[in-house]
């Protein structure tokens, strides 16, 4: 069984060395379609003994993967970007996964490093190399259409799911994004006037108004995507997440309240939908209600163990029922995790005071103004001025 690895690449010499690594021992044969690097990108994915090949850019993603994936020759196609990395125990789960006869695609799980909101997603990025197999629209490309199309004809052919997190992507940090707005923005809206029946891209490109905070076109598309029949669960689950989020936005907590149940109603792992678990607990924690709030922070918890902010919110909401004992706990959990958590030591020094212990109250205010300084200036003052006119500074 042969594995080819497929990547379209532009300028990313200082990232390909990571990804590629990451694949050794899983992949037999590396293709590379290179779209205009400046760089050299080209001379490094030849170093890793890439299959190197050229085409010019044309505004369609679909169009490049296509391009790269007729060179590859193995068994089964792996689709990887330079900004993503598999993670190191993946390669066992994959070679088993794709050692199951009956499996045509398998979808991966992917933790999107630095993201805002969701810190999962889905992705269809294994594929057995079938002649019938092709990525469609030229933004959000995938190949799960033409993997249906195959399915109607070969209905012995399944769709399989690694239930864990096989890769690691850092393109969806607030840094990398901004300057590929402008262009998701631009390929979508063409793709979506050509195609309005596009469920998915209505998530898409109305999620991208929603947080550049044009809501009407958001929350105009997001609509018309549920209008759509059938949204297939994750598409469903994205209108209706972002949906709240434009809910959020506009002020209108119980709407944004219902589109997050809906959301998580959805038939997806729960781990897809840890952002839906996320904003409604902290919307019920908002509203008073946080004995609701306090089973979903505890789901999420229990996904993401090793989460700082988890802790932190869990922290929250035990505090909220009066619990100090747990919400401390949880407050120096978040800390031991992530030692540079103001906010953490913040509300750590309030329930220490609230206990009584000063003494403690003060180091973990003190540590709080330092943090503060360095991020959240604005912050750190308002900070001071109460501890100044509490008398503990």
């Amino acid at each position: 069984m042969r594995v080819s690895l497929c990547m379209i690449v532009r300028d990313e010499a200082a990232r390909l060395p990571r990804c590629l690594a990451s694949t050794q021992g899983l992949v037999d044969e590396i293709v590379v379609l290179d779209t205009g690097s400046e760089d050299e990108t080209v001379r490094v994915a030849r170093r890793w003994g890439a299959q190197v090949y050229e085409a010019p850019w044309e505004d369609d993603f679909a169009l490049a993967r296509n391009i790269a994936l007729a060179k590859a020759t193995g068994d089964w196609v792996l689709v990887l970007d330079a900004d993503e990395v598999l993670c190191p125990d993946a390669v066992a789960p994959l070679r088993a996964v794709m050692g199951c006869p009956q499996y045509l695609l398998v979808n991966l799980i992917r933790q999107e490093v630095g993201a805002k909101q969701s810190p999962f997603s889905q992705v269809a990025r294994l594929f057995r190399r079938h002649p019938r197999i092709a990525f469609e629209r030229p933004y959000h490309e995938s190949v799960e259409a033409s993997v249906e199309a195959i399915q109607a004809q070969e209905p012995h052919w399944q769709i399989g799911a690694l239930p864990r997190v096989v890769i690691e992507h850092d393109g969806y940090r607030p840094a990398a994004i901004a300057p590929k707005i402008d262009r998701a923005r631009r390929i979508m809206a063409r793709h979506l006037a050509q195609h309005p029946d596009d469920a998915y891209l209505c998530s898409k490109l109305g999620a991208l108004y929603v947080e550049a905070g044009d809501l009407e076109a958001g929350l105009a598309l997001l609509r018309r995507g549920l209008d759509i029949q059938p949204p297939d669960p994750p598409v469903r689950y994205e209108l209706h997440y972002h949906l709240g989020l434009a809910s959020c936005r506009q002020g209108e907590i119980q709407p944004a309240i219902t589109q997050y149940q809906l959301a998580l109603a959805q038939d997806l792992p729960d781990l897809l939908k840890i952002g839906a678990y996320t904003n409604l607990a902290s919307l019920l924690l908002e509203t008073g209600q946080a004995e609701q709030a306090q089973p979903l922070y505890q789901r999420v918890l229990a996904l993401q163990p090793d989460s700082p902010q988890a802790h932190y919110n869990l922290g929250l909401t035990q505090r909220a029922l009066g619990d100090l004992g747990g919400a401390i706990a949880a407050y120096r959990q978040a800390i031991e995790l992530d030692p540079d958590y103001g906010d953490a030591y913040q509300n750590l020094g309030v329930a220490l005071l609230k206990q009584g212990q000063v003494a403690q109250s003060q180091q973990a205010f003190a540590q709080a103004l330092h943090l503060h300084r360095l991020h959240k200036p604005i912050q750190a003052e308002q900070l001071h001025q109460q501890l100044t006119a509490m008398g503990l500074l």
